[in-house]
């Protein structure tokens, strides 16, 4: 197992020097150095010594990828994919264009994103997975069939109504929650709790027809015909044999939300006012803070792999029979 997860690490340096390089060339092909400096001066007529000077102070004077003019080993390390990838694998975000350090934002604003991500997350999986159960358990009734009709309905809808929607039913007529905003310490439940609601509403169309999905999977399986042949109820075969062998394709989709759970909802946070990660970086990209975009990029892709990874491990708790050499 320890040598499994040291090389699956080491898989994970080129892959995200990959995706550094990816970001980089993306970037700056819609925006050169020159394009950053004029912007961020807030000059229309700024002068090109102000703009070299700019560049300058920030490390953009230096070629993008290759140093041609340099010798040695500073053709790569004199570039400013170099200087500006090197540190964020030792943790260093540097500042943003505004001056403010990144990490420390991060690290601020993580905590606005863990309290809607978290309770979203868990409560979406209990209600969607004892819904899908429920579905399958009930299958080929009216229930399964209604339930079928409202997912499908459900995720046909875009999440914008759900919170566009939720904002003026439950705040601006019932007032019943401010509509946007954030406070401080247990002050911040009254403007948590419709972000949760809505996340929790939008996401079980979707998710609930891929888990009814994998649990119809199963129940048609040798496993299952098995325990009902030996006399066990529909509730043990459902609960204590489908549900359990279920669990490795839920793990694998499940995986993919773990990011989020960091980095927060673009939407979620921007439409409600909350001071996350989400809305940082969206202000990032309006302000096009190349630092603050390229930092949340990595971050992200960081913690994907350790998803993958953690998810690979979980395979083992869930089913003993799985073993990495």
């Amino acid at each position: 197992m320890l040598a499994y997860i040291v090389r699956r690490l080491l898989y994970a340096i080129p892959i995200l020097i990959g995706v550094n390089l990816l970001t980089f060339a993306l970037f700056f092909v819609v925006n050169t150095p020159d394009d950053m400096a004029r912007m961020q001066l807030g000059v229309k007529r700024v002068t090109p010594e102000a703009i070299q000077k700019w560049k300058a102070d920030r490390g953009y004077d230096k070629p993008l990828f290759v140093n041609t003019a340099a010798g040695g080993a500073g053709v790569v390390t004199e570039t400013i994919f170099f200087t500006k990838s090197v540190s964020m694998f030792a943790g260093e975000f540097g500042r943003a264009e505004d001056g403010r350090d990144i990490a420390r934002e991060i690290r601020t604003r993580m905590v606005p994103s863990l309290a809607i991500a978290l309770p979203t997350f868990i409560l979406s999986l209990l209600v969607t997975v004892t819904f899908a159960l429920m579905l399958a358990f009930f299958r080929a009734s009216w229930f399964d069939f209604w339930g079928v009709v409202l997912c499908v309905a459900m995720m046909s809808i875009s999440s914008l109504f759900y919170i566009i929607g939720g904002q003026y039913l439950i705040s601006k007529m019932w007032r019943l929650v401010p509509i946007s905003g954030y406070g401080a310490e247990l002050d911040a439940l009254r403007f948590l709790l419709l972000p949760v609601l809505i996340g929790v509403v939008a996401g079980i169309g979707s998710s609930t027809r891929w888990y009814r999905t994998i649990f119809l999977e199963e129940i048609g399986k040798d496993y299952v015909r098995t325990a009902r042949a030996k006399g066990l109820p529909e509730t043990a075969v459902m609960f204590g044999h489908v549900l359990r062998n279920a669990l490795i394709p839920i793990l694998t989709g499940v995986v993919v939300v773990i990011p989020l759970l960091f980095m927060g909802s673009l939407l979620t946070e921007s439409f409600f006012g909350i001071p996350g990660l989400g809305s940082y970086t969206i202000d990032a990209i309006n302000a096009q803070d190349f630092a603050v975009v390229r930092a949340m990029v990595f971050i992200g892709s960081v913690l994907y792999i350790v998803g993958l990874i953690l998810t690979d491990i979980s395979y083992t708790l869930v089913d003993p029979r799985i073993r990495f050499e």
